[in-house]
């Protein structure tokens, strides 16, 4: 039978940040803004949901006396991307 998606995670920027903050130590939010092609606005969104459920971590910083946002995935998260995927395979398994 099909496995449930989690419902934080199925959705596209919000995959597509975690997607990209598996394969990072961390990421800041204009890194994040180029490569999810978001708006700004949305992607603050989408982060504000994965922080809040604990998918992610999210640090201000200053670098070059501006500010930074830098992102992170938490092991929450990366549990919750391993268990997204698996439950993805159980769609393609079931033709």
């Amino acid at each position: 039978m099909f496995k449930e998606l989690d419902p934080v995670m199925h959705s596209e920027v919000r995959l597509r940040i975690i997607s990209l903050l598996v394969s990072m130590e961390e990421a800041d939010f204009k890194y994040l803004l180029e490569q999810t092609k978001a708006t700004a606005g949305n992607l603050s969104i989408q982060i504000e949901k994965l922080q809040s459920v604990g998918y992610i971590e999210v640090n201000k910083i200053f670098r070059n006396k501006r500010p930074c946002t830098l992102c992170r995935i938490t092991q929450k998260g990366l549990e919750a991307f391993q268990k997204y995927v698996e439950s993805l395979k159980s769609f393609l398994n079931n033709h």
